[in-house]
C-alpha cells in the first residue's frame, strides 16, 4: 500500500505559484503570489508571513484558480478588487482605469502644495481625470482641511470614486463632467490653488506592451487623442488656466517621451514656472507648472 501524498504547506503552495506566475512573464511574481494568497485567507500579508504553514481546507484549490487568472494576466488589483495608494486602499474595478504607484508622485506634488497654502487658509484642490478618485482621497485625507474636487468623465468612475471617498471618509465633491467642455466647473473658475490630474496620454500608435494595461484598462483612460496623444492633456492645461487662482499649481502626469510636448503645451497656454517632475524610477512624468502671478 502506497504511502499517502502528503498536503502541501502554504510555503510551498506559494513557492510554486511563484514560479508559474514567473513563467507566465509577471515581473511581481512572488509579490503577487503572495497577495493571492493573503487575499484567499482574508489576512493582511504581513499576518500571512506569521501565519502556521498548514492551510485551511478548500485553500488549495480557491488559490490556484486565483493563481491561474493571474497567468493569464488579469491584474492582481481586479482580482484581490483593491490596491493601495499612498495611505489609501481603495476598491477598483473592470472598466476603471488602476491607479499605479507612479502616479503617487503627481500627487505628492499636489499634497505639498496644499499643504503649503494650508498654512494660511483652506486650499481648494481639483482632480481632473479622477478615474477611483485616488489622487483625491490622497489630498483630502493628507492635507484634511482642504476642499476637494474630483471630476470624471466616466459615469463608472464617478460611482466608484464616490464609494471610495464614502469608504475613507473623505467629504470630496465627485463630479461628472468632461474636461473639453469650456464651462467645466465654471463655478469655481479662478478660484482654485492647485489642479491635478493623470488625463488620457498615450499616442495612438504606442499601444501598451503589458497586457495587464493593454486588455484591461480602459481605452477612453489610455488614448489622448490627436497623434501625439496629447488633445485631452491639453483641454487639461487649458481648464487648469480657467480655474487657477494666481500663482496657483497645476500638476499633470504624462509619458516619458511627452516632457518636451507638454512643457511646449503649457507655455503656449500661458502657464509659467514650467518643469517637468521625474516619477519614482527617476523617469521624467509629470508637468508642474503656475498661473501667471
Amino acid at each position: 500500500m502506497s504511502a499517502p501524498v502528503p498536503t502541501p504547506t502554504l510555503g510551498q503552495l506559494v513557492d510554486g505559484a511563484t514560479a508559474l506566475l514567473a513563467r507566465a512573464g509577471v515581473a511581481s511574481a512572488r509579490v503577487d503570489a503572495v497577495a493571492l494568497a493573503a487575499h484567499v485567507l482574508d489576512v493582511p500579508q504581513l499576518v500571512l508571513a506569521m501565519a502556521p504553514d498548514q492551510v485551511p481546507d478548500g485553500f488549495a484549490a480557491r488559490y490556484a484558480a486565483l493563481v491561474d487568472r493571474r497567468c493569464r494576466r488579469e491584474p492582481l488589483q481586479h482580482i484581490v478588487g483593491r490596491t493601495g495608494f499612498r495611505y489609501l486602499d481603495l476598491v477598483v474595478e473592470p472598466g476603471v482605469f488602476v491607479p499605479r504607484p507612479e502616479t503617487e508622485t503627481v500627487a505628492g506634488h499636489a499634497i505639498a502644495e496644499a499643504a503649503q497654502v494650508a498654512k494660511t487658509r483652506p486650499p481648494l484642490v481639483v482632480d481632473l481625470c479622477c478615474g477611483t478618485g485616488a489622487i483625491a482621497l490622497a489630498v483630502a485625507t493628507e492635507v484634511p482641511s482642504a476642499q476637494v474636487v474630483a471630476v470624471d468623465l466616466d459615469p463608472h468612475a464617478v460611482d466608484l470614486a464616490r464609494r471610495n471617498a464614502a469608504a475613507v471618509g473623505a467629504p470630496v465633491d465627485i463630479r461628472h463632467g468632461d474636461v473639453n467642455d469650456p464651462d467645466l466647473l465654471a463655478d469655481l473658475a479662478a478660484t482654485v490653488d492647485v489642479v491635478v490630474a493623470n488625463p488620457p496620454y498615450i499616442p495612438p500608435d504606442q499601444v501598451p506592451v503589458d497586457p495587464e494595461v493593454r486588455d484591461h484598462d480602459p481605452d477612453a483612460a489610455l488614448y489622448g487623442g490627436g497623434p501625439d496623444g496629447l488633445d485631452i492633456p491639453r483641454a487639461v492645461l487649458a481648464a487648469a488656466l480657467r480655474l487657477l487662482v494666481p500663482g496657483g499649481l497645476i500638476v499633470m502626469e504624462h509619458a516619458e517621451v511627452q516632457a518636451d510636448a507638454v512643457r511646449a503645451a503649457a507655455e503656449d497656454v500661458g502657464l509659467v514656472d514650467i518643469r517637468t517632475e521625474p516619477d519614482l524610477t527617476g523617469r521624467p512624468r509629470s508637468l508642474v507648472a503656475r498661473a501667471d502671478p
